[in-house]
């Protein structure tokens, strides 16, 4: 698993605060991003999925596999912007930028908004607890059962459907704006567990004091399925060529051994890797 300081994710917190231009500009086609050479390219500086490191180079699966996309594509240049997860999508849709690469789960509700290519990635859930976790928390439901305890979730993030759907109170829950509040929210007690999905949970713990994964995790059940995420890259409505022309280079990028040596050189297990190709796009899009 690819390793980081222990300072990068105050870094990181303070690179994303950078980001978007305050004026729209329209989405690029796939024809002028190959004459110009140039595509726009959001993260939201979640580790591994998608971020900029301190020495303002794009990393984590989304942009490793973006990187070599474009270069089957054609396009030398890649202009990276970094945002909040939740300004995702409305970025999309303002045309802020021409293609996300930050592994976001593909869901129906999301598809009614933006394009998704095929999924890049798959990934479960997990918990980032305090160091010795002192509450014993161990699964979602946990915050369901025990009104006492509070859970951090990311604003925008699929965790808070799933609490939700689980029945947590709203009171239960404290939102943040970005992985790298994580750790302090944690370590503080301001939340007793911070969930995000195992990778982001891992990386967190691997880079904070204080804090830790909680062992002996509990997959979240939703109407009676393990809940699995699967990532890919997103576009805005509309710009079906570009999605199309992406999933090409996706399909063929996966059959090499480079693709899945890249995921799990960030941590993705070979399940994960195996994971990937289990559902379509379409199927996830459609599901209920």
């Amino acid at each position: 698993m690819t390793k980081f300081g222990k300072n990068a994710l105050t870094a990181l917190s303070a690179i994303a605060v950078s980001a978007m231009a305050s004026t729209a500009v329209s989405a690029a086609t796939l024809a002028e991003i190959q004459e110009s050479g140039t595509i726009r390219i959001a993260v939201a500086n979640e580790i591994p999925y998608g971020y900029v490191d301190p020495t303002g180079a794009a990393l984590g699966a989304g942009p490793d596999v973006a990187k070599a996309i474009m270069e089957k594509l054609g396009v030398d240049n890649i202009e990276w912007v970094t945002t909040n997860f939740s300004s995702l999508i409305p970025g999309l849709q303002a045309d802020r930028f021409d293609m996300v690469a930050a592994e976001m789960a593909i869901r129906p509700d999301r598809c009614t908004q933006v394009l998704f290519s095929q999924p890049n990635t798959s990934y479960g859930e997990g918990l980032l607890v305090a160091e010795g976790n002192p509450k014993g928390i161990h699964a979602y439901t946990d915050f369901a059962e025990n009104p006492d305890l509070k859970v951090a979730i990311m604003a925008g993030a699929d965790q808070l459907d799933m609490m939700q759907e689980l029945g947590v109170s709203e009171g239960n829950l404290v939102t943040i704006a970005a992985n790298a509040d994580a750790i302090s929210t944690v370590s503080t007690g301001r939340a007793d567990a911070y969930a995000a999905t195992s990778l982001t949970a891992s990386g967190l713990a691997d880079q904070g004091k204080g804090v830790e994964v909680a062992s002996d995790f509990s997959d979240p059940v939703i109407g009676g399925v393990p809940v699995r995420s699967w990532g890919g890259f997103t576009f805005a409505s509309g710009n079906e060529e570009l999605r199309d022309a992406v999933n090409g280079a996706l399909a063929e990028f996966k059959a090499t051994p480079e693709w899945s040596e890249t995921l799990m050189g960030y941590g993705f297990t070979q399940s994960d890797v195996d994971g990937s190709g289990t559902k379509t796009t379409e199927e996830l899009c459609a599901a209920e």
